[in-house]
Protein backbone atom coordinates (compact mmCIF):
# COMPACT_ATOMS: atom_id res chain seq x y z
CA UNK A 1 0.00 0.00 0.00
CA UNK A 2 1.19 3.36 -1.19
CA UNK A 3 2.27 5.73 2.02
CA UNK A 4 3.42 8.58 0.38
CA UNK A 5 1.91 11.41 -1.83
CA UNK A 6 2.37 15.55 -3.06
CA UNK A 7 -1.59 15.94 -1.79
CA UNK A 8 -3.54 14.44 1.54
CA UNK A 9 -6.89 15.07 1.87
CA UNK A 10 -7.60 14.74 5.69
CA UNK A 11 -11.21 14.02 6.92
CA UNK A 12 -12.03 14.31 10.54
CA UNK A 13 -15.19 12.32 11.39
CA UNK A 14 -17.67 11.44 14.14
CA UNK A 15 -20.64 9.70 13.38
CA UNK A 16 -20.56 10.28 9.60
CA UNK A 17 -21.16 6.76 8.82
CA UNK A 18 -23.95 7.57 5.71
CA UNK A 19 -21.75 10.21 4.30
CA UNK A 20 -18.38 8.78 4.47
CA UNK A 21 -18.71 6.29 1.45
CA UNK A 22 -19.54 8.77 -1.20
CA UNK A 23 -17.69 11.38 0.07
CA UNK A 24 -14.76 9.38 -0.44
CA UNK A 25 -15.88 8.26 -3.59
CA UNK A 26 -16.64 12.03 -4.75
CA UNK A 27 -13.85 13.51 -3.19
CA UNK A 28 -11.25 10.85 -4.71
CA UNK A 29 -12.45 12.30 -8.09
CA UNK A 30 -11.90 15.33 -7.59
CA UNK A 31 -8.16 15.08 -6.32
CA UNK A 32 -5.09 14.80 -8.35
CA UNK A 33 -4.38 11.57 -9.30
CA UNK A 34 -1.60 10.06 -6.24
CA UNK A 35 -3.91 11.63 -3.67
CA UNK A 36 -4.52 10.28 -0.64
CA UNK A 37 -7.27 10.53 1.53
CA UNK A 38 -7.11 10.02 5.25
CA UNK A 39 -9.58 9.78 7.77
CA UNK A 40 -9.58 10.33 11.32
CA UNK A 41 -12.18 8.93 13.25
CA UNK A 42 -13.12 10.76 17.00
CA UNK A 43 -14.45 6.80 18.03
CA UNK A 44 -17.56 7.54 16.49
CA UNK A 45 -20.32 4.81 18.09
CA UNK A 46 -22.07 4.29 14.79
CA UNK A 47 -19.33 2.68 12.57
CA UNK A 48 -18.23 5.39 10.91
CA UNK A 49 -14.32 4.11 11.77
CA UNK A 50 -15.40 0.23 10.49
CA UNK A 51 -16.20 2.13 7.09
CA UNK A 52 -12.72 3.95 7.33
CA UNK A 53 -10.96 0.52 7.70
CA UNK A 54 -12.68 -1.27 4.82
CA UNK A 55 -12.16 1.58 2.55
CA UNK A 56 -8.64 1.69 3.45
CA UNK A 57 -8.32 -1.99 2.61
CA UNK A 58 -10.35 -1.81 -0.68
CA UNK A 59 -8.10 1.14 -1.99
CA UNK A 60 -4.84 2.28 -1.66
CA UNK A 61 -5.32 5.29 -1.80
CA UNK A 62 -7.31 5.56 1.29
CA UNK A 63 -5.71 5.45 5.16
CA UNK A 64 -8.23 5.39 8.48
CA UNK A 65 -6.44 6.99 12.03
CA UNK A 66 -8.44 6.24 14.94
CA UNK A 67 -8.74 7.92 18.12
CA UNK A 68 -9.37 5.69 20.82
CA UNK A 69 -11.69 8.51 22.99
CA UNK A 70 -13.82 11.66 21.23
CA UNK A 71 -11.05 14.32 21.43
CA UNK A 72 -12.18 17.26 19.39
CA UNK A 73 -12.09 18.79 15.88
CA UNK A 74 -8.81 20.37 16.73
CA UNK A 75 -7.25 17.07 17.97
CA UNK A 76 -8.38 15.35 15.12
CA UNK A 77 -7.06 17.96 12.58
CA UNK A 78 -3.38 18.13 14.67
CA UNK A 79 -3.12 14.11 14.67
CA UNK A 80 -4.00 14.07 10.48
CA UNK A 81 -1.87 16.57 9.66
CA UNK A 82 1.29 15.22 11.01
CA UNK A 83 0.36 12.04 9.56
CA UNK A 84 0.29 13.49 6.21
CA UNK A 85 3.52 15.43 7.34
CA UNK A 86 5.57 12.50 7.75
CA UNK A 87 3.76 10.74 4.28
CA UNK A 88 5.81 13.42 2.58
CA UNK A 89 2.70 15.62 1.78
CA UNK A 90 3.57 18.64 0.18
CA UNK A 91 -0.36 19.92 0.18
CA UNK A 92 -3.05 19.08 3.00
CA UNK A 93 -6.93 19.79 2.32
CA UNK A 94 -9.21 20.30 5.20
CA UNK A 95 -13.31 19.75 4.87
CA UNK A 96 -16.02 18.50 6.57
CA UNK A 97 -16.91 15.13 5.22
CA UNK A 98 -20.58 15.74 5.56
CA UNK A 99 -21.13 17.21 1.88
CA UNK A 100 -21.66 20.39 3.23
CA UNK A 101 -18.05 21.56 1.39
CA UNK A 102 -18.48 20.61 -2.24
CA UNK A 103 -15.83 18.09 -3.07
CA UNK A 104 -16.14 19.49 -7.03
CA UNK A 105 -14.60 22.89 -5.25
CA UNK A 106 -11.46 20.79 -4.55
CA UNK A 107 -9.40 21.85 -8.04
CA UNK A 108 -10.64 25.03 -7.59
CA UNK A 109 -8.80 25.63 -4.16
CA UNK A 110 -6.08 23.46 -5.19
CA UNK A 111 -4.99 26.01 -8.40
CA UNK A 112 -5.35 28.43 -6.24
CA UNK A 113 -2.46 27.22 -3.40
CA UNK A 114 -0.25 28.19 -6.95
CA UNK A 115 -0.20 31.82 -5.86
CA UNK A 116 -0.92 31.31 -1.84
CA UNK A 117 0.58 29.34 0.92
CA UNK A 118 -3.25 28.84 2.52
CA UNK A 119 -6.22 29.11 0.47
CA UNK A 120 -9.92 28.83 2.32
CA UNK A 121 -12.85 28.09 0.54
CA UNK A 122 -14.78 31.16 1.53
CA UNK A 123 -18.38 31.79 2.53
CA UNK A 124 -18.37 35.25 2.85
CA UNK A 125 -16.55 36.60 -0.20
CA UNK A 126 -18.19 37.75 -3.34
CA UNK A 127 -19.20 34.45 -5.23
CA UNK A 128 -19.88 32.72 -2.12
CA UNK A 129 -22.76 32.16 0.10
CA UNK A 130 -24.43 29.67 2.48
CA UNK A 131 -27.26 27.44 1.54
CA UNK A 132 -30.23 25.35 3.94
CA UNK A 133 -29.43 28.04 6.82
CA UNK A 134 -32.11 29.34 8.82
CA UNK A 135 -31.69 33.22 10.01
CA UNK A 136 -30.14 32.38 13.53
CA UNK A 137 -27.51 30.04 12.38
CA UNK A 138 -26.50 32.96 9.68
CA UNK A 139 -26.07 35.35 12.52
CA UNK A 140 -24.00 33.30 14.27
CA UNK A 141 -21.62 32.57 12.00
CA UNK A 142 -21.11 35.67 10.10
CA UNK A 143 -21.25 37.58 13.63
CA UNK A 144 -18.46 34.70 14.77
CA UNK A 145 -16.48 35.68 11.68
CA UNK A 146 -16.44 39.37 12.24
CA UNK A 147 -15.96 39.36 16.09
CA UNK A 148 -13.02 37.04 15.23
CA UNK A 149 -11.75 39.39 12.61
CA UNK A 150 -12.46 42.46 15.03
CA UNK A 151 -10.68 41.04 18.06
CA UNK A 152 -7.36 39.73 15.74
CA UNK A 153 -7.11 42.38 13.25
CA UNK A 154 -7.04 40.67 10.42
CA UNK A 155 -8.68 41.07 6.87
CA UNK A 156 -9.60 37.21 6.24
CA UNK A 157 -13.65 37.67 5.58
CA UNK A 158 -14.11 33.73 6.72
CA UNK A 159 -11.88 33.10 9.29
CA UNK A 160 -14.15 30.23 10.49
CA UNK A 161 -14.05 28.18 7.34
CA UNK A 162 -13.27 24.34 7.22
CA UNK A 163 -12.36 24.17 4.05
CA UNK A 164 -8.71 24.70 3.49
CA UNK A 165 -5.50 24.29 1.58
CA UNK A 166 -2.41 24.34 3.37
CA UNK A 167 1.27 24.57 2.37
CA UNK A 168 3.61 22.23 4.48
CA UNK A 169 5.79 25.09 5.22
CA UNK A 170 2.97 26.66 7.27
CA UNK A 171 1.90 23.70 9.05
CA UNK A 172 5.76 23.17 9.79
CA UNK A 173 5.73 26.88 11.20
CA UNK A 174 2.36 26.85 13.42
CA UNK A 175 3.63 24.90 16.45
CA UNK A 176 1.18 21.87 16.19
CA UNK A 177 1.55 21.20 19.30
CA UNK A 178 0.25 24.10 21.37
CA UNK A 179 -2.68 24.64 19.58
CA UNK A 180 -5.00 24.35 22.11
CA UNK A 181 -8.83 24.61 20.38
CA UNK A 182 -10.46 21.69 20.41
CA UNK A 183 -13.91 22.79 18.11
CA UNK A 184 -14.40 25.49 15.47
CA UNK A 185 -12.29 27.93 16.93
CA UNK A 186 -9.20 25.90 15.41
CA UNK A 187 -10.08 26.75 11.80
CA UNK A 188 -9.46 30.74 13.01
CA UNK A 189 -6.34 29.82 14.93
CA UNK A 190 -4.88 27.62 12.05
CA UNK A 191 -4.97 30.96 9.60
CA UNK A 192 -4.48 33.51 12.41
CA UNK A 193 -1.01 31.74 13.33
CA UNK A 194 -0.38 31.40 9.37
CA UNK A 195 -1.21 35.28 9.01
CA UNK A 196 1.25 35.76 11.71
CA UNK A 197 4.20 33.82 10.44
CA UNK A 198 3.79 35.85 7.54
CA UNK A 199 1.93 33.43 4.62
CA UNK A 200 0.04 34.22 1.95
CA UNK A 201 -3.86 33.99 2.45
CA UNK A 202 -6.32 33.85 0.19
CA UNK A 203 -10.05 33.24 -0.15
CA UNK A 204 -11.72 31.74 -2.61
CA UNK A 205 -15.70 31.68 -2.85
CA UNK A 206 -17.63 28.67 -2.17
CA UNK A 207 -21.26 27.48 -1.60
CA UNK A 208 -21.74 26.14 1.67
CA UNK A 209 -24.62 23.73 2.08
CA UNK A 210 -26.38 22.23 5.11
CA UNK A 211 -25.07 18.27 5.34
CA UNK A 212 -27.24 16.12 3.89
CA UNK A 213 -28.13 13.34 6.40
CA UNK A 214 -27.59 13.11 10.10
CA UNK A 215 -26.89 15.53 13.08
CA UNK A 216 -24.41 18.66 13.23
CA UNK A 217 -21.96 19.05 15.59
CA UNK A 218 -22.45 22.50 16.54
CA UNK A 219 -23.13 23.61 20.29
CA UNK A 220 -23.33 26.20 23.06
CA UNK A 221 -20.09 24.79 24.11
CA UNK A 222 -18.57 24.97 20.81
CA UNK A 223 -19.51 28.60 20.17
CA UNK A 224 -18.54 29.47 23.79
CA UNK A 225 -15.04 28.27 23.15
CA UNK A 226 -14.32 30.14 20.01
CA UNK A 227 -15.65 33.46 21.93
CA UNK A 228 -13.69 32.85 24.73
CA UNK A 229 -10.81 31.66 22.97
CA UNK A 230 -10.19 34.16 20.10
CA UNK A 231 -9.26 36.95 22.33
CA UNK A 232 -6.79 34.19 24.39
CA UNK A 233 -5.19 33.93 20.92
CA UNK A 234 -4.10 37.29 20.59
CA UNK A 235 -2.91 37.55 23.97
CA UNK A 236 -0.11 34.56 23.16
CA UNK A 237 0.89 35.91 20.45
CA UNK A 238 2.01 39.43 21.53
Amino acid sequence: MATSADVWLVLPTYDEAENLEPLVVAAGKALPAGSRILVVDDDSPDGTGRIADRLAAETGDVEALHHGRKQGLGPAYVAGFRRALAGGARLVIQMDADFSHDPGDIPRLLAASERADLVIGSRYVEGGGVADWGALRRTISRGGSAYARGVLGVDVRDLTGGFKVIRRAVLEAIDLDSISSLGYAFQVEVTYRAIRAGFRVTEVPIRFRDRRVGESKMSGAIVLEAALGVPRMRIRRR
